[in-house]
């Protein structure tokens, strides 16, 4: 875990930025159930964790940068002037011996830097006074509905109470505006943490790449791959990890991971190591025969050729929509020389042609989610790329099996390539460029070489 320093400066941020007249409710989600009395693993909210390190359920952070400082005589006992107040499931020797060790009410004033903290069983009482007579609320409306009742039973008592000098926020405003601003640039220890995930995640691929063979099934090579994020330290997959070979190769969010793999298949990798709530997200397509065909190494090239274009134009002042228009165009005449499309690049770009076999966009953010947060555009146009941003660069070219007026050689090809790649005050830097993806480099990690 990263120092509580870290998390106390950026909460420091958030609350400037804020101002003083507005208040802050952040929720972790509810657990999940997977089936019959089994949760699914949790893991905390990424705001939450952003501004607390605190990784239990069941939390609710309030931030109240106009609160008055906290006295050093005080312990948080009574919470009416805390500026971070953090609602926490309490102690519990009974319940920390079956779920496992909670950091209680304590445990958050401590070591998580609440100025006051309460069982979370208390919100319901503690909430609406917390949030009166502010200006804004800024909180995440639609994220879990219980927490909106919550946060509306505490409005409509507000209401009834604005005689007596306690009203309700004027205004309810998304996150999206001010956190997750912050959240997008990225610090050096958060850029330090995405290099380790993208380390991990490169080591992973070029497992896959060494064990794929013609007979080996698709989930054997995802729990290589899972192996592998573990066994260096990752928490596991930070999304749902991909594994496509042959016509598979050709489904965007393809999980099923359950063929054989075939003698003569491409093998489609989409998978990130999420390492201290950060996550890579790397793509690699390769042989599982260990030399592509010519009629892969064709498709393979050309988005090659599009991604490191894209890459290269990746520089502050540079924005997305551009990497994404390269690509269109560089794919799109791709296309059109292997007999995909006919016509002119102009002509194809204009009608949409070329999204037939290139469907997706180019670019996302990058951070704690594999989506990051961060608005794409400012003002209805896109945002330049700043220093401290992490995006990847995927464009890719799918030809479905079934796909009409296509040369037969290329039906059931799918070719995806992506990197995490990181904007630099000169440039970029590619964060993931040791995972192989120039021809030579990747038939020798499937072992060609040896064969």
């Amino acid at each position: 875990m990263l120092d509580p320093s870290v998390f106390a400066a950026r909460r420091e941020a958030y609350m400037r930025a804020l101002g003083p007249d507005a208040v802050a409710v952040v929720c972790s989600l509810p657990e999940r159930l997977r089936n019959g009395d089994s949760h699914y693993r949790f893991r905390q909210h990424s705001d939450v964790y952003y501004l607390t390190g605190f990784t239990e359920p069941e939390a609710v952070l309030v931030l109240r940068p106009g609160a008055p400082e906290p006295s050093a005589a005080s312990d948080g006992a009574d919470g009416g002037d805390a500026r971070v107040t953090m609602f926490v499931r309490p102690r519990d020797p009974e319940m920390e011996t079956w779920e496992g060790r909670r950091a209680g009410v304590e445990g958050a004033r401590e070591r998580y830097g609440a100025g006051a903290a309460f069982p979370i069983a208390e919100l319901d009482t503690r909430l609406w006074g917390l949030i009166a007579n502010h200006e804004e609320l800024h909180y995440s409306v639609g994220l879990d509905d219980e927490m909106d009742l919550r946060i509306t039973a505490a409005i409509a008592r507000l209401r009834k109470s604005e005689k007596r000098g306690r009203r309700p926020p004027r205004a309810i405003v998304d996150p999206r505006t001010v956190l997750h601003e912050h959240r997008l640039r990225k610090s050096p220890e958060e850029v330090a943490i995405l290099r380790k995930a993208c380390a991990i995640t490169a080591l992973a691929h070029r497992a896959a790449m060494a064990a794929g063979r013609p007979g080996t099934f698709e989930y054997e090579l995802e729990a290589v791959i899972d192996y592998t994020f573990r066994r260096h330290g990752g928490a596991g997959a930070g999304y749902g990890t991909i594994v496509g070979s042959g016509e598979n190769a050709t489904i965007l969010h393809y999980v099923e991971n359950n063929q054989a793999i075939a003698d003569g298949d491409l093998v489609l990798i989409d998978a990130g190591c999420e390492y201290a709530h950060y996550t890579a997200d790397i793509t690699r397509t390769w042989p599982a025969s260990g030399r592509f065909t010519p009629a892969q190494r064709a498709v393979y090239e050309l988005v090659l050729r599009a991604q490191e274009g894209a890459i290269a134009l990746a520089r502050p002042g540079a924005t997305i929509d551009q990497l994404h228009d390269h690509c269109v165009r560089t794919l799109t005449a791709g296309m059109i020389e292997l007999g995909l499309l006919s016509g002119t690049v102009d002509e194809r770009v204009a009608d949409l042609t070329y999204k037939r076999f290139f469907m997706h966009g180019t670019s996302h953010w990058l951070g704690m989610d594999v989506h990051d947060v961060g608005a794409y555009t400012h003002g209805g146009t896109a945002r330049p790329l700043e220093p401290g941003m992490v995006i990847t660069i995927e464009p890719g070219l799918y030809v479905a099996p079934d796909a009409p007026d296509v040369p037969d050689a290329l039906r059931g090809i799918g070719v995806r390539i992506e990197d995490d790649v990181l904007i630099t005050a000169d440039g970029h830097e590619v964060l993931t460029s040791a995972t192989p993806k120039q021809v030579a480099d990747v038939e020798a990690a499937c072992g060609a070489a040896a064969a």
